[in-house]
């Protein structure tokens, strides 16, 4: 991709053992999210989502000072006036998506600036783990835009209605501290500590039984639909099938034997 002021920065993914990274890398911008990063973003969960090695994704952002900054403005002008903006709008709702809907368990590494669209893809994932130095905000009051229904939604799933009202309404900064005490975090960490934290707990995780995380995963999925919208059958389904699962045998196998499971996935 050129590096014009159209097309600078990039989305980029790849995959170290169990654990699929995708990359906000527009340090420029403080990895700001232009068109073209929000078309490649289902592109590369859908990658991540197709690997089968891959039991856990991160989500992160470039460099040390942000994790995403919110939409590129300077693109506004061009892609969001008119017709492009349908266009814009269309991309924008399926990176989203992507993340929002993801069947794998997802994790926003979150260091420094974390706001607008960056802060909606954070809470679009499972779990959030932040750098002491993250720094938050909701800023379209400021901007002027409006702010569609499902993010709101999302917004409220995971903090509340009121604290949802607080930060859209005031656009007010925030630190990590805060974060973590109004439930958008589920950990806080030292600088000097994050990336080892957070790839522990990666860890933690992938040695996890991979059917079982898909099947409480589409449970979680599942609840954000309307009642009559839920595909219970479904996921049902997916806990039966672990029930039978080689990796439930080997789950009490190595119960019995004091050791780590090693799990398979099938």
């Amino acid at each position: 991709m050129s590096n014009t002021p159209e097309t600078a920065g990039r989305l980029d993914h790849h995959v170290e053992g169990h654990v699929g990274y995708v990359s906000f890398n527009n340090p420029a911008k403080f990895n700001a999210m232009n068109y073209d990063m929000w078309c490649a973003l289902p592109v590369a969960m859908q990658a991540l989502v197709d690997d089968p090695q891959v039991r856990l994704i991160v989500l992160q952002g470039a460099g040390e000072k942000a994790f995403v900054s919110g939409a590129d403005i300077s693109q506004f002008n061009t892609h969001r006036n008119g017709d492009a903006s349908t266009h814009y709008n269309e991309a924008t709702q399926a990176g989203y998506a992507s993340v929002l809907d993801c069947p794998k368990p997802t994790l926003a590494k979150i260091r420094g600036i974390c706001m607008g669209g960056g802060l909606g893809l954070a809470l679009n994932c499972d779990v959030r783990m932040a750098a002491a130095d993250g720094k938050f905000r909701m800023p379209a009051g400021r901007l002027g835009l409006g702010y569609a229904f499902d993010g709101v939604k999302r917004f409220t799933e995971v903090l509340g209605t009121a604290n949802t009202a607080d930060l859209f309404f005031s656009a007010r900064i925030f630190g990590a501290e805060e974060a973590l005490r109004i439930g958008l975090l589920k950990q806080v960490v030292a600088l000097d500590e994050f990336d080892a934290v957070v790839s522990a707990y990666a860890q933690m995780v992938c040695e996890n039984a991979p059917l079982t995380l898909a099947a409480a995963k589409r449970s979680l999925l599942e609840l954000r639909k309307n009642p009559h919208e839920r595909d219970l059958q479904g996921v049902n389904a997916m806990v039966n099938a672990c029930f039978v699962s080689e990796d439930y045998k080997e789950g009490r196998k190595a119960f019995a034997e004091k050791r780590v499971p090693q799990f398979q996935g099938r």
